[in-house]
């Protein structure tokens, strides 16, 4: 079972930036595509990015491109989610997430299933 620890959360001003990063357990890192989502307090949690094993491909919560860029390091078992231009909306609790199957192309996003413990965005207007 592998194991995702995040870290780098905080409290930021708006327009702000923040920059979150997932270190992964294992010696498969690689073959997994990973992903970052998020939680509102009272709300359902939502998909905000994905990453493919290879880093080649990527893909972004329409509300996320352009200031959000995942990325990853395989050699060190971690990805990163770069959050800029940071708005109130943004504030949640955000999750690294692992797909439950290798495949060489993006994970659909129900298909995550290994995911951390969370850690709290908070963003001051």
């Amino acid at each position: 079972q592998v194991q995702l620890v995040e870290s780098g959360g905080g409290l930021v001003q708006a327009g702000g930036s923040l920059r979150l990063s997932c270190a992964a357990s294992g010696r498969t890192f690689s073959s997994y595509s990973m992903g970052w989502f998020r939680q509102a307090p009272g709300k359902e949690r939502e998909f905000v990015a994905s990453i493919s094993g290879s880093g080649r491909n990527t893909y972004y919560k329409l509300s996320a491109e352009g200031r959000f860029t995942i990325s990853r390091d395989n050699a060190k078992n971690t990805v990163y989610l770069q959050m800029n231009s940071l708005k109130p909306e943004d504030a949640a609790v955000y999750y690294c997430a692992r797909c439950r199957t290798t495949k060489p192309t993006l994970c659909p996003t129900a298909d995550f299933g290994s995911w951390g413990q969370g850690t709290q965005v908070t963003v001051s207007s």
